[in-house]
Parts: structure tokens; sequence; C-alpha cells
């Protein structure tokens, strides 16, 4: 094994790194190569290959340049215009606001604007001020799928088509829908030949293999012949629909904040890349698959990129930056999590179906009881089967009004945004039952979000371990205050970082031993792309 010695320069003339941090500088200039050379006096790095090559030296082990925007796929960087091989993924509600959205685009990273749960005025004035405050500049929007509120989807893609979004980032999609597809299909045009040209780019995040084989092949013909029948899409654009994938990237989105289904990165991400190169080799259509979840930290994103990730996804470290839709009361509880402050808990647009989102637990009770509220759905017929000890107690510590008052509003709340929603809960009291409980849950990340002090402790906040693990890494930084993230510096600096923490994986790979104190990256407010 070659060993890199923590002994002192011998001169002032030693041009060889030999101390921790010059070692650390040497391995840091990623637009250099690293030389492991051996002198008359020993062990030492350098980039320059000149010195390398001297008389008098052997060069025992080299690694190349590895700028930041080499990792990753290039054809993932051509396709969005962007400059690195990372995406800042929607956070709902608005959490990945038009600032955010703003401020990646301008620096060429990739960022979606988190319209999911936003009323149709609010998606309208957010893509709004991301087209006027990003002109021509790449950006995604969030489309995800309630079973539930059809309509929300709907909306969202008619706006998406009103402003011109040329990319949407697809989530908890449990099939493929009449929305998703339309969309992809009225962006697609005739090239030379008759080829498909693609104008309208879907990211689907998807979780198991079966939903990735759905956007890995065409959209189905029933779902094409209806939407042309109902003249939402052209006879041409349902033909060409049919000779293209349903998504250009795919996302296998592991045990991250909100939505998930927990599975681990290592065994997710290597069944989505086999499911999409066996698909890729049957109809010849190149898509790229990308890694979220747990991705907070440059170790972890140099791990999915070793793995053979073409791009990687942020989410809950882009919560606690400045720019993100959460209040800074909720952002300082975030930046004081540790990787293990998690919990699930119901979600609220997919209640009924028992579909759970991964929460911060630390400084509220918001899991505990969203929890409650689900064992009395799952054991009663309707809110009139609560008993009444138990109705008082609800309404006391977890509602804080009667329940009546919260149907009234539930019933003025969805009859302006989804009519459907009181007409199908009329004659079903379970229903019913789901949409009042439903109040809480869906208020419950409005209260985070705007800091209502008085329902601190009913705040809901997405969260995954990566949150902890980014507090974890920054500590003793300049971005350890969540004051002084921002969600570009946060970008550049994991990436970045995944490039250093590859070039050591390299050199020790091929037998370099290197001081522990020279192989960890370590933002500073200097040396951003």
């Amino acid at each position: 094994m070659v060993a890199v010695l923590d002994i002192p320069t011998l001169s002032r003339g030693d041009r060889l790194a030999r101390t921790p941090d010059a070692v650390h500088a040497v391995l840091a200039d990623l637009e250099q190569p690293v030389y492991v050379v051996r002198d008359a006096t020993g062990l030492g790095l350098t980039g320059d290959g000149n010195l390398a090559h001297t008389a008098g030296t052997a060069v025992l082990a080299a690694v190349p340049p590895l700028p930041p925007r080499q990792l990753g796929s290039s054809a993932f960087r051509r396709a969005h215009g962007v400059e690195l091989a990372y995406h800042a993924g929607a956070m709902a509600h608005g959490l990945a606001s038009a600032g955010m959205v703003v401020a990646l685009a301008n620096a060429g990273i990739l960022g979606s604007f988190g319209a999911a749960g936003l009323v149709a005025e609010k998606v309208d004035a957010g893509l709004a001020a991301i087209v006027a405050g990003a002109p021509g500049r790449p950006f995604a929007c969030n489309l995800i799928h309630s079973p539930s509120e059809q309509a929300m989807e709907r909306a969202c893609v008619d706006l998406c088509l009103r402003h011109g979004v040329t990319c949407v980032e697809a989530s908890a999609f449990l099939e493929l829908t009449p929305e998703i597809v339309r969309y992809r299909a009225l962006g697609l045009t005739a090239g030379p030949g008759g080829a498909p040209r693609i104008a309208h780019r879907v990211i689907a995040k998807v979780s198991r293999t079966e939903i990735a084989e759905l956007v890995l092949h065409p959209a189905p013909a029933p779902l094409l012949r209806g939407l042309v029948e109902r003249g939402a899409i052209t006879a041409e654009q349902a033909r060409l629909a049919a000779l293209v994938p349903m998504a250009d990237d795919i996302t296998a989105e592991a045990d991250s904040g909100g939505h998930t289904d927990r599975r681990p990165m290592p065994v997710l991400l290597g069944e989505i890349l086999r499911v999409r190169d066996a698909a890729c080799a049957a109809h010849g259509h190149p898509v790229r698959v990308g890694a979220a979840g747990g991705i907070g930290t440059p170790a972890a994103a140099a791990a999915a990129f070793a793995m053979g990730a073409d791009y990687v996804v942020t989410g809950s470290v882009n919560q606690a930056c400045v720019e993100s839709g959460q209040s800074d009361a909720v952002k300082q509880l975030l930046g004081a999590a540790e990787s293990t402050d998690c919990d699930m808990a119901p979600s609220s647009d997919m209640f009924e179906l028992g579909v759970d989102v991964q929460v911060l637990r630390r400084g509220t009770m918001f899991p505990g009881r969203a929890r409650r509220l689900f064992e009395l759905y799952r054991r009663h017929d309707g809110i009139e089967d609560i008993p009444a000890d138990v109705r008082a107690e609800i309404e006391r510590t977890i509602f804080r009004r009667g329940l009546d008052e919260v149907w009234a509003d539930t019933v003025s709340y969805f009859s302006a945004r989804d009519p459907e929603q009181i007409a199908r809960a009329q004659d079903n009291p379970k229903r019913r039952m789901a949409l009042v409980f439903r109040w809480y849950l869906g208020l419950s990340s409005g209260w985070a979000a705007s800091g209502d002090p008085a329902r601190a402790t009913d705040y809901q906040v997405w969260c995954g371990a990566a949150m902890g693990a980014c507090n974890a890494w920054l500590r003793g930084t300049p971005y350890e205050p969540v004051q002084r993230r921002t969600v570009t510096a946060i970008a550049q600096h994991i990436v970045r970082g995944a490039a250093f923490t590859s070039r050591v994986a390299a050199l020790r790979s091929s037998g370099v031993a290197l001081p522990a104190r020279a192989t960890s990256y370590r933002p500073t407010e200097e040396g951003l792309l």
C-alpha cells in the first residue's frame, strides 16, 4: 500500500504536498490532476505534471481533473441547459418557492417550483414570477398526482401550458393519468424524417420499479385515443406520443422527506437502473436516472454518482435555505435536526389510502396527533360513531374547535376549489370524516410555513434524514446558521464536495492512504462556481 506520510515539509523549497493541509489543497484543486510522487525525501502529492515527472521522482498513482461540471450525465446538462447534474426537487405548498427556483435558474441549476397543494391562483402567480425573474432560464414545475383531487392536476397542467413551462417533475403517480399524457403529447412535433421532437420534458419521481416501467414506455393507446376523441391532442400528437417514452428522466426516490416508501438508496437505485437498461435496450430511447432521498452531503452525492446516477436530487436540505417558502421558526427547527429526528405520519392528499409522509418529529407533536386521527378513521364509520369523550378530547387538543365547525369550513373550502369532493361526501359519513380529518392534516403544513406561534406544536414539516446529515456536515462552517444558507451555495458545495470525495476514493482504490484530516470537504464562502 502506498502511504502519504503526515510529516512536515523539509524546506521552503519543497514543492510536494506532505502535510494534511497541503495535501487537502492539492485534492481540492479540482481543475488539476493529482499525482502521488516519491522523491528522495519521501512521498507527497502535486498537481503539477512537470514536477511529478522530473528526474529523481516516481509517480505511484494519479487521478485526472474532476471539475464539478463533469459529474453525472452530460446529456442531462445539455437537455436541461444547466451547469450541474443536480436537481433541487419540488417541495409542496410553495416551500420550493418561486424565489428559490429563480435563484437556482439564474445560477444554471435546475429547480422545481413546489406547485403541489397550491390553489390555481398561487400556481399562476408563482410561474409568472419565475418566468419574469429568470427569463429563458431552465426550471421545472411540480405536477403531483392526487387521486382525490383530479381537478388540481388538470389546473396545474393548464397553467404550465399557459406559461410555457417546458419541464415538469411528476411525483406521487400510481398510474398514468390523462393529464400527464396530455402535457407530454402537446409538446411533440415531427422532426427531420418524422422522428419525434420533444419540447415538454418529464422528470418522473418514482420509488417502485412498476411505476418506473410505466414511464419508461410510451403512453398507453387507450389514453391517447381518449385524448384525441375529446380534442385535447391531435391525431398526429398521439402518433408521436406512441413512439417516445413518457419520461426523459426518472428520479429514484429513496428514503426522503414527505411522500416516501423509505427504500434504501443502494437497493432502489440499482433496481431502477436495471429496469431502465432493459427498457432502453428494447425501444432504443435513452432515459436518464437520478438519485433522490438522503442526498444532503458530498459523500452521499458521490456515492450516488459512483453507483451510476446521471444526476442527484436534493429536497429536505433546501427547506432550511433562506429562499425557501418555509417560516423562520421552522428553519431553526430544521437547522437543529439530527438524522434520527424524523417520523412517519398520515398524508393529507392520500389519507384514505393509508399513505404516510416522513416528517420532522423534533419540536412538534404533529406525527402522534396525525396517527391518532388515522386510527379513529380506521375504526369508525363516521364522526357520529366516535365516542363523545374522545370527540371532545380531539376537538380540544387537536382541532381546537368543534368538528361541525370544521366541516362547515371544509364545505366552504372545497366548494370553491373542487366541488366534487363535497358531492362525494354528502351521503358518505366515512368520506365526510376523512375530509374533516384532512382539514387538520392540510392546515398543519400551512401553520408551519407561516410560523403561526399558536400552532407551533402542530407544525407538519416534511423532512428526511438528509437534513440531519447536512447539519452535521455544515457544523463549524460559515453555513452552520440557517440564515447563511442559500440554495445555490448548498447545491454548489454538495457537487464540489462530491467531486473532491470521488478523487479521494479513486486514490484510495489505488492503495493510497491519505491523512484523515486531508480527506474531508469543508465548505467555505470562497470557491463557488
